[in-house]
C-alpha cells in the first residue's frame, strides 16, 4: 500500500498530457461564403487574419499558421510577409517600395485593378495598397467584412508595414443606400482617420467623396453623403474630392456599367478627373531616389 502514492504521482501527469495533446488536436470549423462557392475560416467570414506573434516577430500566414518563423527585420523580409509591428502591436503587410505606396480605403468604386481611384494614383507615380470591400463602408458592413474602422480594428484586411507617403479614403455609397445616418457616418469617419493618423503620423490624407448625379439631376442620398463627407474633411483638416455630381457634371452616365458602377472607359475618364483634382492638391508620389553610382560602392 506505500506503494500507491508514487504510482498516482507518475499516473496523474500522463493523464494530464493526453487531454492536452486530444484537446489541440480539433481543427477548429470552418463555414462557407454566402454563396456557398468557398470554403473560408475566421470569425467573419473570411480567411482568418494571421494570427498574432510576440511583437516584432513576423508569423506564418494561411489556416492552421501558429508557428513562428525566424525573427528577421522587415526589411530584409519578402513583400507580401506579414509583420507583428512592435509599435501599432497589430500584423501589418510588407510591401515592395513603401516610400511610393499609396494606401487605398474604399469599397467596391475602388476595389477593382482598373478602378479610377487605382488609375489616379498609379498615373501620379503610385503602387496601390488597397485596403477595402465590396459593399463597405464607414459605417456599412458587407457581412463578412466589416465597416471600415471595424475591419482596421479587427484585422480584417491589413496595412502596410512602414510609412507610406499617402493615405486615400474613398466612400459613402453603401452607407448612402443603407440608411445610415449623418451622425453615424461622422463619428465613424472621424475615428478612422483619427486611428490612420496614428498609425502613420507622417502621411498626407486626403478623402474621395461619393460618387453620384448631383442634387439637380437625382443623386439623392448619395450626394447628400458627399456633401456630407466634404464637411467631415474641413474639420479633420484634409483635402477633400467632392464627386457627388461628377456623373452628370462631366457626362459620364453613358459610361455606366450599372446604375452605380463604371465600364472601363468611364473608369479610364474618371481616372483622369481624379489624378487632376489630386495633382491641384500637391500629391503627387516622390520623385524617385537616385541609383547609386558604381563611384560611390
Amino acid at each position: 500500500m506505500r506503494n500507491t502514492p508514487a504510482l498516482s504521482r507518475l499516473v496523474a501527469p500522463l493523464i494530464a498530457v493526453g487531454i492536452l495533446v486530444a484537446g489541440c488536436g480539433q481543427t477548429p470549423p470552418t463555414r462557407t461564403a454566402d454563396d456557398g462557392a468557398t470554403p473560408v475560416g475566421g470569425l467573419y467570414g473570411q480567411a482568418a487574419p494571421a494570427p498574432a506573434g510576440v511583437p516584432g516577430e513576423p508569423v506564418a500566414r494561411g489556416l492552421n499558421g501558429n508557428r513562428k518563423l525566424t525573427p528577421a527585420a522587415p526589411g530584409s523580409m519578402t513583400a507580401g510577409s506579414i509583420y507583428r509591428n512592435p509599435a501599432s502591436g497589430r500584423n501589418e503587410v510588407v510591401v515592395e517600395d513603401i516610400a511610393r505606396t499609396a494606401v487605398l480605403i474604399g469599397d467596391s468604386q475602388s476595389e477593382p485593378v482598373s478602378s479610377w481611384p487605382r488609375l489616379a494614383l498609379a498615373s501620379l507615380g503610385y503602387k496601390v495598397h488597397f485596403c477595402g470591400r465590396g459593399g463597405t463602408g464607414f459605417v456599412t458592413s458587407n457581412g463578412a467584412t466589416g465597416n471600415y474602422i471595424d475591419a482596421l480594428q479587427r484585422g480584417d484586411w491589413l496595412l502596410p508595414y512602414g510609412s507610406p507617403p499617402l493615405v486615400v479614403i474613398e466612400g459613402g455609397g453603401n452607407d448612402a443606400s443603407r440608411g445610415a445616418t449623418d451622425p453615424q457616418i461622422s463619428a465613424n469617419a472621424e475615428r478612422l482617420i483619427a486611428s490612420v493618423r496614428q498609425r502613420y503620423p507622417e502621411a498626407r490624407l486626403v478623402m474621395v467623396g461619393t460618387l453620384a448625379r448631383g442634387t439637380a439631376n437625382g443623386g439623392g442620398r448619395r450626394t447628400e453623403v458627399d456633401a456630407l463627407l466634404g464637411t467631415v474633411a474641413a474639420r479633420q483638416s484634409i483635402p477633400f474630392v467632392g464627386v457627388g455630381d461628377w456623373l452628370t457634371r462631366h457626362n459620364l452616365t453613358k459610361l455606366m456599367a450599372d446604375g452605380v458602377h463604371m465600364g472601363p472607359e468611364g473608369h479610364s475618364a474618371l481616372g483622369v478627373l481624379l489624378a487632376r483634382r489630386l495633382d491641384d492638391f500637391g500629391l503627387r508620389a516622390p520623385a524617385s531616389e537616385p541609383a547609386e553610382s558604381t563611384a560611390n560602392r
